[in-house]
C-alpha cells in the first residue's frame, strides 16, 4: 500500500467517525434536549394551572433525562480526548488508569509501556481508549487476579499492544465488536485468543497509523 492510499484510508476513517458522532448527537443528546424542553413547557403549564404535583413529576423526569444527557456527552468527550491523557501524557495516564483499576478491584496490573511514547497523538488516544475498555471488560468477566499490558514498537515501524488477563475467558465474539471498530479506524488488526487459563488480546497498528 502506498502512502497516498494509506492517507486516503485514514481520511475516510475520520469522515466515518465524524458521521458516527453526528448521528449519535442527533439521535441521543439532541433528541433528549428537545424532549426536556417539551417537558419544561408542560411543567410551566401545570404550575400555571395549579397542578403542582403533576409539575413536580414532570420536572423530576426532566431532571433525570438531563443527567442522562450530561453523562452521554461526558462519555463522548472522554472518548474523543481523555482529560487525563491530555494533562499527564500517555505513559503517566496509563499508569494512573492501572493504579485506579487495580486498587479499586484489588488486582495486580503489570505495565510494560516504555515504547508507547513513540506513538503519535491520534494513536495514543485510540489505544488508551482500547486499553481502558479491555481492562473494564476483564473486570466484568472476572474477577481477574492479574492483568498485564505490554506495548512495543515493531521492526517494520508498526506497533503492538497486548493485554492479558486471567479472568474467565470471553466466549462471545460480539463482546469485542466495539473495540474492533476502534482498531479498524486506525487500520489495525486485533487477535483474541486463550492463553493458559486467561485471555490474550493483541492489537497491531501499521507504521503509517502509529505516526498520527
Amino acid at each position: 500500500m502506498s502512502e497516498w492510499d494509506a492517507l486516503d484510508r485514514l481520511i475516510a476513517a475520520e469522515q466515518d467517525e465524524r458521521r458516527r458522532i453526528a448521528l449519535f448527537l442527533h439521535d441521543g443528546p439532541v433528541q433528549n434536549l428537545s424532549g426536556i424542553a417539551l417537558m419544561l413547557d408542560a411543567a410551566i403549564h401545570a404550575i400555571g394551572t395549579g397542578k403542582l404535583e403533576e409539575a413536580q413529576e414532570v420536572l423530576t423526569s426532566a431532571m433525570n433525562r438531563q443527567r442522562t444527557t450530561i453523562r452521554e456527552l461526558r462519555d463522548l468527550s472522554f472518548a474523543l480526548e481523555p482529560v487525563v491523557l491530555r494533562d499527564q501524557g500517555f505513559g503517566a495516564a496509563l499508569r494512573a488508569l492501572g493504579d485506579q483499576i487495580g486498587t479499586s478491584n484489588s488486582i495486580r496490573i503489570d505495565l510494560a509501556i516504555d515504547d508507547a511514547e513513540q506513538l503519535g497523538e491520534t494513536a495514543q488516544v485510540a489505544l488508551y481508549t482500547v486499553i481502558r475498555e479491555l481492562l473494564e471488560q476483564a473486570i466484568r468477566r472476572g474477577p481477574p487476579t492479574r492483568i498485564a499490558v505490554s506495548m512495543r514498537a515493531l521492526a517494520d515501524g508498526g506497533f503492538e499492544t497486548v493485554v492479558f488477563d486471567d479472568a474467565e475467558p470471553e466466549r462471545r465474539r460480539r463482546s469485542f465488536e466495539t473495540i474492533e471498530e476502534r482498531v479498524k479506524q486506525l487500520h489495525g488488526t486485533i487477535a483474541v485468543g486463550a492463553e493458559g487459563s486467561g485471555t490474550r488480546i493483541s492489537v497491531t497498528l501499521p507504521p503509517y497509523a502509529t505516526r498520527r
